[in-house]
């Protein structure tokens, strides 16, 4: 795997069903090295302090492999790395082998997978498609977030390796499907076990909780 762009933004400010609303999912590819701290990278603003940032969601990953799907889905061969608001567009980034828990090297720092990702309405706005929601849900390619173990500093061109392996095999896209599909085989016992993980974010946690009324 390796940084295929590295994706940072500004708060933007835009009227969506008439209200004002403000994002940082717009990002643009840099080519400038970017310095990973705790809680974000620095230069990339975060609208949304409760739905982004922060220690469990300090970073975000989307593979570039999951690109071409959308490019046919949307009808838009010109849809840009960093569309999804992803920090790192990484090549061969596949959710069905990082687990919850992995540790990742990209650049010089070192992460840990924390969480799928549940995209907002503002995913929408960015692709200028109202079932991108649904879309997103079902196709499974959710990205990954992570939490900072070392703070360091990343590039695209960079190396992206799996440094350290979960103990389990609850996988960012077996989590996502067992939350979300409930034909999805032992769903229930799939998301009890995720609960047993101290490397999953709280978000998550709580929303397993609610799921299954514990």
């Amino acid at each position: 795997m390796k940084i295929i762009s590295t994706n940072i933004s500004k708060i933007k400010t835009l009227i969506h069903n008439g209200k004002e609303v403000k994002t940082g999912i717009f990002k643009i590819s840099t080519n400038e090295p970017v310095v990973i701290e705790k809680l974000n990278i620095i230069g990339d603003e975060q609208a949304d302090l409760v739905n982004h940032g922060g220690v469990d969601k300090a970073v975000y990953a989307f593979s570039h492999n999951h690109y071409e799907y959308w490019k046919q889905t949307l009808e838009n061969d010109n849809l840009a790395v960093g569309a999804f608001g992803e920090n790192f567009t990484i090549s061969d980034l596949d959710e069905s082998n990082i687990h919850i828990g992995d540790h990742i090297r990209i650049g010089t720092a070192l992460l840990e997978v924390s969480q799928p990702r549940v995209p907002c309405f503002k995913l929408a706005i960015a692709l200028n498609n109202k079932n991108s929601l649904k879309l997103f849900t079902q196709h499974y390619c959710t990205g990954v977030y992570f939490r900072v173990l070392e703070q360091g500093v990343a590039k695209t061109g960079d190396s992206v390796a799996i440094e350290k392996k979960a103990s389990h095999d609850i996988s960012v896209k077996t989590l996502f499907q067992a939350f979300f599909d409930k034909q999805y085989p032992g769903y229930e016992s799939v998301l009890l076990a995720a609960l047993e993980l101290p490397e999953l974010a709280l978000e998550w946690q709580t929303k397993i909780k609610k799921k299954l009324a514990i």
